[in-house]
């Protein structure tokens, strides 16, 4: 069972993940207007492409963005939680063996230490994001039940990985729990707003190419508005 899930199974969620948020992506790009989004996207390539990497370089880095300061609580569990997941995911050893093993790749590795911190740290993050969503009104008016579902199967891997990584008991019960919602989360980002995971990165390179042609970037240059 756990080869069958390490091998096709992992081959499968990982492409469906891939194929899905190229297909979100390539909607998202071809669904930009220029005319409704009052921005000359190609007009102004240069103009827009350093917009957009302005954009998207500050809001990468924690604290580096005016969004970011204004929220500091709220910015260092983001950060925190985001580096678990997609840290934990890449370069725990565990998974570069099994990486190795099914794709016969494999990525530079955490030491147990800092593997540790960052789970522990990303697990401690998602139950005060789950507990933001439910206290703070401004947010708890926003939040759906897929909202608390996402989070909980975001944070379903780190906490199973745990379990498997400090108790013994039940060992193969808890691996197969981990590997299965480490893998239904791949496949779940296309079709929810987990696709974040590059539409973020789309919408910040848009809206940075929106300031970056004509708000306070060409404006005032010829352009018609």
């Amino acid at each position: 069972m756990i080869d069958l899930l390490t091998g096709f199974g992992l081959r499968l969620s990982i492409g469906i993940c891939l194929i899905g948020l190229l297909a979100r992506g390539v909607i998202y790009i071809k669904g930009l207007n220029w005319q409704l989004d009052r921005v000359a996207y190609t007009a102004h390539p240069v103009a827009g492409l350093k917009g957009a990497a302005r954009s998207i370089f500050f809001w990468i880095l924690p604290f580096a963005s005016r969004g970011w300061r204004v929220q500091p609580r709220m910015t260092l569990l983001f950060f925190v939680f985001h580096a678990g997941v997609i840290g934990i995911f890449l370069f725990l050893f565990a998974h570069n063996m099994i990486f190795q093993k099914t794709f016969g790749v494999s990525l530079a590795v955490l030491p147990r230490a800092a593997a540790d911190g960052l789970s522990w740290g990303a697990v401690i993050s998602a139950f005060f994001l789950m507990l933001r969503r439910m206290v703070t009104p401004e947010v708890r008016i926003l939040t759906t039940a897929s909202d608390y579902m996402l989070l909980l199967l975001s944070a379903a891997p780190l906490i199973t990985g745990l379990i498997c990584h400090y108790t013994p008991a039940g060992y193969s019960f808890w691996l197969t729990a981990h590997i299965l919602s480490g893998e239904t989360l791949l496949i779940m980002i296309p079709f929810t707003r987990l696709s974040h995971a590059v539409l973020f990165f789309l919408s910040r390179a848009q809206l940075g190419m929106d300031f970056g042609i004509k708000r306070g970037g060409m404006k005032g240059k010829g352009m018609a508005w």
